[in-house]
C-alpha cells in the first residue's frame, strides 16, 4: 500500500518559540525560562524558602478552581458560586449572608456551594506515596551570607511535604434543566484527562473527579428544584514552615594530625606486633646478601671490606656447605676481618641450578 504524499517526516514535539537563550533547546544544565519563573512563584514572599501549605490553602484553591475552571454561563449570566467553603452544619448561617439573595433573605436559583468533608486521609499522590523515612531534612537552597569578615553560606533544609486526600462535594441548586447540562458539559470538558491542576502558592495540586450524583427534591417551599452533587479528590501535600531549618555552613576547616613522639616502635623499620610479639625487627647493621649458582657452578668468592658475621639463613637445591676463609675451612657462624676473601663451595641435592641467602651482621 503506498503511503500518501503530504506525510510529515518529523514532528515538533516543541511547537512553542525557541527562547532567546536556548537556541537549541534545553540541555538539562542550564534552567530555562519557565522553570526560573515557577521557583520565582515559589519564593515570591520575599525568603528563600517556600511558602507553607496548610488546610486552609489547600480549601482556598479548590475554590478559586470552582470559580474560575467551572465558570458556567447561561444565557450571558454567570451561574453564582458561594465565596465559602461550607460544611452542612453552617448551611443554615451561611444562606444569611448570601449576596445574591432576594429582599426575603432566600437564595436565588441557580447557584453552586462547595462542601469538604472533614475528615482528611494519607495521600494517594504517587509522587509523594512512601518514598522517604522518618521525616528526614533535605537540601532546599545555599544562601551566600557575608558578616563582615568572612564569607559563608548558610544551608536551607525541608522536609518532604506530606501527601494528604481531601473529598469535595461540589453541588449546583437549579430549577431549569439547562443549567444542569451547561454545568455537566463543563465539568465533562475540564476532566477530559480524568484529572486539573489547581494553582496553590506556586504549586500544582491535581483534581481528581470521581462521581456524580443526584441529589435532586421534589420540591421546596412549593417550588420544585434540582440538585446535582460532584464528588472531587484534591490530592495535594502539607508543608510546614515551622519544619523549615536554617543552619550555618562550614566556612573554613582545621585539620589536627595527633602523634606520638615518644615511643620506639614508630617510623620507618619498627617491628610489627603479632600476639603481642614483635616480629620483623629491623636492624641497620644487618645485611642480607643472595648467591645464585648455575647448573654448572658450586663455588663463589667474596671479598669483604668490612667485619662481620656470616649465617645462613636459607637455601635451595643445596645439601651441604664449605665456608673457606683465606684458604682455612670453618664451620657454623663465619667471622670476617676486613680484606677477607671467603670461598664458599656447596654440594646440590640434584641437578640445576641453587640459591642461598647469607645474613651478615656488620660490626661498626
Amino acid at each position: 500500500m503506498a503511503l500518501p504524499k503530504k506525510v510529515k517526516k518529523s514532528l515538533n514535539i516543541a511547537p512553542g518559540p525557541i527562547q532567546q537563550h536556548y537556541p537549541d533547546g534545553y540541555n538539562g544544565i542550564t534552567t530555562p525560562n519557565r522553570r526560573r519563573e515557577l521557583a520565582d512563584l515559589i519564593n515570591d514572599d520575599g525568603t528563600f524558602l517556600p511558602k507553607s501549605l496548610l488546610h486552609a490553602d489547600l480549601d482556598r484553591g479548590m475554590l478559586d478552581f470552582v470559580q474560575t475552571q467551572l465558570k458556567t454561563i447561561v444565557n450571558g449570566k454567570s451561574i453564582n458560586v458561594i465565596d465559602r467553603i461550607l460544611t452542612i452544619q453552617r448551611w443554615a448561617e451561611f444562606s444569611q449572608t448570601w449576596k445574591f439573595a432576594n429582599q426575603d433573605r432566600n437564595v436565588e436559583l441557580p447557584f453552586i456551594v462547595v462542601v469538604r468533608k472533614p475528615e482528611v486521609q494519607y495521600g494517594t499522590n504517587p509522587a509523594l506515596q512512601y518514598t522517604i523515612p522518618d521525616r528526614k531534612q533535605f537540601h532546599y537552597a545555599k544562601v551566600p551570607t557575608w558578616d563582615g569578615n568572612r564569607k559563608g553560606y548558610d544551608i536551607y533544609t525541608i522536609p518532604q511535604p506530606v501527601p494528604v486526600d481531601i473529598t469535595y462535594d461540589v453541588k449546583i441548586v437549579c430549577n431549569r434543566m439547562r443549567e444542569l447540562n451547561n454545568f455537566n458539559r463543563v465539568a465533562l470538558q475540564t476532566f477530559t484527562s480524568r484529572q486539573a491542576y489547581t494553582y496553590v502558592k506556586g504549586h500544582y495540586v491535581p483534581i481528581v473527579m470521581e462521581t456524580i450524583g443526584d441529589e435532586s427534591v421534589i420540591d421546596t417551599e412549593e417550588r420544585r428544584y434540582y440538585q446535582q452533587n460532584y464528588k472531587f479528590q484534591l490530592q495535594g501535600f502539607l508543608i510546614d514552615e515551622d519544619e523549615f531549618e536554617v543552619k550555618p555552613a562550614i566556612s573554613r576547616s582545621i585539620l589536627f594530625f595527633d602523634a606520638e613522639t615518644n615511643t620506639k616502635n614508630a617510623g620507618k623499620g619498627s617491628p610489627s606486633i603479632v600476639n603481642q610479639k614483635e616480629m620483623n625487627i629491623y636492624n641497620k647493621n644487618k645485611y642480607r646478601r643472595k648467591l645464585e649458582f648455575t647448573v654448572s657452578e658450586t663455588t663463589q668468592t667474596i671479598t669483604y671490606s668490612y667485619k662481620a658475621t656470616i649465617t645462613l639463613v636459607r637455601s635451595d637445591n643445596v645439601s651441604s656447605v664449605v665456608y673457606t676463609i683465606n684458604g682455612t675451612t670453618t664451620q657454623g657462624k663465619v667471622e670476617i676481618d676486613i680484606g677477607d676473601v671467603l670461598l664458599i663451595t656447596i654440594v646440590k641435592s640434584a641437578g640445576g641450578t641453587a640459591q642461598m641467602v647469607l645474613e651478615e651482621l656488620i660490626y661498626s
